[in-house]
């Protein structure tokens, strides 16, 4: 398969962007002013422009394989809902060869299991994963919401139906387990954030902060966008250098 692009700017210590289901320029915009101090390295996903299309489906398995050669600088890596996935998978293979991880509200339902609300999300995002269009409305809606679609009452904007047909077929996320010991055992420094927007992914990333042994924050205000709500940029960039070595 042909490698996917990754796109560079700025200066300094490399940070690696990996997006999940809505582009890089969406997910990381906010964070364009720390290239005056470090270079960031947006990944571009398979289906993501300009890097090809995926061969069967969005598929975290293949993301892993996808990320392992922009981790031989060892890179700091920032990580954001389905990337999160693919991004631990390869931090668990090659942990020398990242040097921090900051994940922020991965579709790891698993982790807080017998959770109603939880096991809600998990059953709609996979719903929508396999159904695409044809998922029942009003959980296609509530699934959206979650995952920070701009969307009202009225007909989904064609952003947003190209979003949910890219993501048509992708593997399901309850099929992730990646190797949480692998990555704890090797000290990798963890930072876990969320939005305080859902508190199904508010108990997801307690959870994950606990199981890597992480430091965890709550950004309001940009709902699953975290990277974009106030005082993420300046949180993140604080667990940057405390962890530059």
């Amino acid at each position: 398969m042909s490698e996917i692009v990754a796109v560079s700017d700025g200066s300094g210590p490399g940070v690696l962007l990996v997006h999940g289901g809505a582009g890089p320029r969406t997910t990381w915009g906010a964070l364009a002013p720390l290239a005056e101090r470090w270079t960031l390295v947006r990944a571009h996903r398979r289906g993501y422009p300009p890097s090809p299309p995926p061969q069967q489906g969005q598929d975290f398995e293949v993301d892993a394989r996808d990320l392992a050669p922009l981790l031989v600088d060892r890179p700091h890596v920032v990580a954001h809902s389905y990337g999160v996935l693919g991004t631990l998978i390869a931090a668990a293979a090659e942990p020398d060869s990242v040097r921090s991880l900051t994940l922020i509200e991965p579709p790891l339902n698993h982790l807080v299991p017998d959770d109603p609300e939880v096991a809600r999300l998990e059953r709609i995002g996979d719903a929508v994963l396999t159904h695409g269009m044809a998922t029942d409305q009003a959980e296609l809606r509530e699934f959206l919401r979650l995952a920070g679609a701009p969307i009202g009452d009225g007909p989904l904007p064609a952003e947003v139906i190209a979003g949910v047909r890219r993501a048509h077929g992708a593997r399901l996320t309850s099929e992730a387990r990646p190797r949480l010991d692998a990555i704890r055992d090797a000290g990798i420094p963890v930072l876990v954030a969320s939005g305080g927007h859902a508190a199904a992914h508010e108990r997801i990333c307690d959870a994950l902060a606990a199981a890597l042994g992480g430091e965890r924050s709550v950004h309001p205000g940009a709902g699953h966008f975290v990277a974009a709500a106030p005082g993420f940029a300046q949180r993140l960039e604080d667990f940057l250098l405390k962890n530059a070595v």
